[in-house]
């Protein structure tokens, strides 16, 4: 097969060497050897390009390249030997320029493609092998060295694990994976070296998959390529129809030879293939596969958005969302028995609550005696201890559950949420509520939609209405449609797309056939989902839902870039013409005209490879912003604390009620006032120079005076206070100022990580 990229440079070089061997014959006196130089230089040119044209017409395509054809063949008629080859020199250098262009566009794919790792190490029997990653199976476990990529998708059995993920979500900073956590192939083990046991083939690992949509994604063709072609069937008559009356007016044919020559439409040819391509890249860099041009022009042109609700919106599973405790109990030590206990169950909400205890570094011990009690919770010995967990009836059977109870029951009714109560040697001591949550970006994902220009935002799910609207009331959502199944669901993306291009967003295999049946597919793949995967138009590789608003933002810039080059550079064609027209330009110094427009074309649809945010800046703020996210996570522990108190401060008296204020002023003093003073005073200061204006950071500050003015009254409550103090309205006080701080604190901290991900993102 040929090679079109070497036949373009040759091609190239063959014309360079023509120019040159001619202006020396010129030089020399040889006008006929420069004028046969020339022209035979420019013949080979005008025949590719005729067979092109012949090819394309086959195809029932009618490209802008005809206009050159008919340049550089009136060029040599006209006996213009000059004009002719600067012609093919303009051509050719623009398709090598072109190919240059794209080349440079293509090199975040191309980077993913050429570091496919081919071989891996293999461990078995103590023996360590390297063996090729097609014969590495389920279970085998493999030894990936500092500096390699990791080969299949596998769970970490090392204690920690430093994984560069950069290559995968365009993140810079390595992360820490810990034992039982997941390594992706195609990562980098960015510290020592760790064993993981493989989870799934190299053919169905990660890596593979993206590899597969990237190799897509390159070779399918732009809209924009074909709108340029639309273009053309208006140029080409124009052209000549301008070409023909200057000749007719003038009476010189050399007048209709310049119009043909800056008519050559180069800033068709060359902005649409470069701006798409370029787009597709960056759009990759940032962890976004995109399958071919048709996704990428229908992204751009999205006015609604419907997203599934579990797994998409939110965290999807459950998750550990409360702990309500019984007077007197610990919530560590209901967590621990409760997950020790639930090691036993293979049940999708015992696998939280273990995961909960785990991340919380809580000590587990293995249960004894362990057996289901009436298909609604588990019973069994742990540390010597009958622990009960499962559903209020169990626990309770027949008899009103407590007060306190009620409250669980009650706060779990408003969060949508499910209760496991747990009782310990026959004593009821706290329920754990699990539910689904928003994922942390999800608000700021939505805001970002609306500013990226969406104007319909619609949720569809397929819980019911009450869990479903529970989730929308945190977001700006336009509709909400609960209860759906997935052909509702494929119903309501036809019922919206029938209005305007709609865009539908999904992780599950559920949501597939909604997937196809939207305008644009984009599926959640970090997760796995092959099918919703294979089904989807635009993959999202990375587990961040605000990729999706970047996708929109990345392909909507693209197209403007291909747009903006296609007109302007044409307008700047079509002002060349009316000057060749009318006698001003020379066909030569009308070639050299469209050249330069041909490289300032170049130019701007190269700038859809640029990210509209600086890089260096985003890679420093990350790190801030990451290290502000695990001060917040800590602070969330502290917050859980303060909850707790408040709850228990509903019983307490006397002594009691001191010990649970002072404990409370502690926790404010030592951990939230800290913070919220480093954030005042370190933090804001180093972000303020990223701001356009500080008028956002000025409202930050704002709230950070009000915590400090609760915790300020806190501390004049905690203040000499004893025992026969504590009456029932200062613990009513205390618990209202208590409650206040704990929610301050709470939507300050996700203002924060709003402005911060802004900041790194801007």
């Amino acid at each position: 097969m040929v090679d079109e990229r070497f036949v373009r440079r040759s091609l190239l070089l063959a014309v360079l060497l023509g120019l040159l061997a001619g202006a020396m014959a010129f030089a020399f006196g040889h006008d006929r050897l420069a004028d046969w130089l020339w022209r035979g230089a420019t013949v080979p040119v005008v025949i590719v390009l005729a067979i092109s044209i012949i090819r394309s017409l086959l195809a029932r395509r009618l490209g802008v390249d005809a206009i050159a054809l008919l340049a550089m063949a009136g060029a040599i008629a006209l006996n213009q030997s000059l004009a002719a080859i600067v012609i093919a020199i303009m051509y050719t250098g623009g398709t090598v320029l072109e190919d240059y262009a794209v080349a440079r566009a293509e090199r975040n794919l191309k980077a993913l493609i050429d570091r496919a790792p081919t071989i891996a190490l293999r461990r078995h029997g103590g023996v360590t092998e390297q063996v090729p990653i097609s014969s590495i199976a389920i279970g085998n476990t493999i030894v990936v060295r500092a500096g390699e990529i990791v080969p299949v998708d596998g769970l970490i059995r090392s204690p920690t694990a430093v994984i560069d993920e950069s290559a995968l979500t365009g993140e810079p900073i390595p992360v820490t994976r810990a034992l039982g956590e997941s390594a992706r192939s195609g990562t980098l083990n960015a510290g020592d070296t760790f064993e993981m046991t493989a989870v799934a083939t190299a053919e169905d690992s990660t890596y593979a998959g993206i590899v597969r949509l990237v190799t897509a994604a390159q070779t399918a063709k732009a809209p924009f390529i074909r709108l340029a072609d639309r273009y053309a069937l208006l140029l080409l008559p124009v052209s000549l129809l301008v070409a023909g009356l200057a000749w007719a007016i003038s009476g010189e044919a050399v007048r209709a030879l310049a119009v043909l020559v800056v008519a050559t439409p180069c800033p068709l040819i060359l902005a649409a293939p470069v701006a798409f391509i370029a787009g597709v890249s960056q759009a990759a860099h940032r962890g976004i596969i995109i399958k071919g041009g048709a996704p990428l022009d229908a992204l751009a042109q999205t006015h609604t958005v419907l997203f599934d609700k579990t797994g998409t919106l939110t965290v999807g599973g459950a998750r550990l969302v409360a702990i309500e405790t019984g007077p007197g109990e610990s919530a560590d030590e209901v967590l621990r028995l409760a997950a020790s206990l639930e090691q036993a169950s293979q049940h999708v909400v015992a696998d939280a609550i273990v995961a909960a205890a785990v991340a919380k570094g809580l000590a587990l011990r293995m249960p004894s005696q362990v057996h289901e009690v009436m298909g609604s919770g588990l019973e069994g010995i742990v540390e010597g201890k009958c622990v009960r967990a499962g559903s209020h009836q169990l626990i309770f059977g027949t008899h009103r559950p407590d007060d306190w109870a009620q409250r669980a029951l009650r706060r779990a009714s408003w969060r949508s949420a499910l209760s496991v109560f747990v009782s310990i040697d026959g004593r009821i001591a706290g329920a754990l509520l699990l539910g689904d949550e928003l994922r942390k970006e999800t608000p700021r994902a939505v805001q970002s939609l609306r500013a990226a220009g969406i104007t319909r935002i619609v949720m569809v799910s397929g819980d019911r209405a009450d869990a479903a609207e529970t989730i929308a009331a945190a977001l700006d959502i336009d509709a909400v449609l609960s209860d759906r199944d997935p052909s509702d669901k494929v119903d309501a993306v036809a019922m919206e797309s029938r209005l305007h291009p709609t865009l539908m967003v999904g992780d599950g295999i559920n949501d597939a056939p909604a997937l196809a049946a939207a305008d644009v597919g984009v599926a959640l793949g970090a997760r796995g989902a092959g099918a919703s995967s294979e089904a989807a138009d635009v993959v999202i590789i990375v587990d961040r839902l605000d990729r999706v608003s970047e996708a929109v933002s990345i392909a909507r810039r693209s197209r403007r870039i291909a747009v903006q080059s296609i007109v302007v550079g044409m307008g700047l064609s079509g002002i060349a013409m009316a000057a060749a027209a009318v006698g001003w330009l020379e066909p030569v110094a009308g070639a050299l005209t469209q050249e330069a427009i041909d490289v300032a074309v170049i130019v701007n649809a190269l700038r859809a490879l640029r990210p509209q945010w600086r890089a260096a800046k985003g890679a420093v703020l990350g790190k801030m912003a990451r290290e502000l996210g695990e001060q917040h996570r800590l602070l969330e522990e502290d917050l859980d604390k303060l909850l707790q108190i408040s709850d228990d401060l509903d019983d307490a008296e006397g002594q009691k009620a001191v010990d649970l204020i002072l404990r409370a002023h502690r926790l404010v003093e030592d951990s939230v006032v800290t913070h919220e003073r480093d954030d005042e005073t370190i933090i804001y200061p180093r972000l303020t120079k990223y701001l356009a204006d500080g008028h956002g950071l000025s409202a930050m500050s704002r709230a950070h005076r009000e915590i400090l003015h609760q915790a300020r009254l806190l501390a004049r409550i905690a203040s000499e206070l004893r025992a026969e103090d504590a009456d029932k309205y200062l613990v009513r006080d205390a618990q209202r100022v208590i409650g206040s701080i704990e929610a301050l604190v709470r939507i300050h901290n996700a203002q924060e990580d709003d402005i911060y991900e802004h900041v790194v993102q801007a």
